[in-house]
């Protein structure tokens, strides 16, 4: 089983690719941002440090971390980004692990995806055989993302300046996959890198 990261800016189409290679393999999908959201669920350590951090006030009627309350406290102090950041990138990093060990010992998979937008910041490509780079113009992504999150273009531009470069991805990636043109373009790319890494 090879372990392939992949990951590109917002509104490149990774969710959209990875459905696509869904169909052609087996394979599993682990998407960072949803283990982000399990490993600060309530009794894991993860929880029981962010609240020790952000203090009970963060804490919604459920129990659960309330997302929003985060946000502010951090928007309000920069500092405590970096303390979050230092709680939930390792135990994101642990839970991948461990997921690559159990799936590796089970042995029925051909191949194991994780999606971050961040992996090559988050120092997951550590984790991975290779990487594969998912780009769309920016004319593109921003079209995107207007039509499909209502995002408006101050929101879209703040995103994307805050992302590694066409360069800094291309640089890191072995693979790029052109997502910016008809789907049947990508699903041609996609299907070739599959035959390459399976040797089909």
């Amino acid at each position: 089983m090879k372990v392939i990261g992949i990951t590109g800016g917002v509104g490149c189409g990774k969710t959209t690719v990875l459905e696509e290679i869904k169909k052609h393999c087996q394979c599993r999908v682990i998407l960072a941002d949803q283990v982000g959201n399990e490993v600060k669920q309530p009794g894991t350590d993860c929880y029981k440090k962010l609240v020790a951090v952000l203090g009970e006030d963060v804490l919604g009627s459920d129990g659960t971390i309330d997302k929003n309350r985060m946000a502010e406290k951090i928007f309000a102090d920069k500092t405590l980004l970096e303390q979050i950041n230092a709680i939930i990138h390792p135990a994101v990093n642990g839970y991948i692990h461990q997921a690559i060990a159990k799936e590796r010992e089970e042995n029925t998979l051909e191949l194991l995806f994780i999606e971050a937008a961040l992996l090559i910041e988050c120092g997951y490509e550590t984790l991975v055989d290779e990487l594969w780079y998912i780009f769309a113009l920016d004319q593109v992504r921003m079209q995107r993302l207007q039509e499909n999150r209502q995002y408006s273009l101050q929101k879209i531009q703040q995103i994307m300046n805050g992302q590694l470069t066409e360069e800094e991805f291309r640089t890191h990636c072995r693979v790029t996959i052109d997502n910016s043109h008809e789907f049947e373009k990508t699903k041609e790319q996609i299907i070739a890198q599959l035959d390459r890494v399976l040797e089909r």
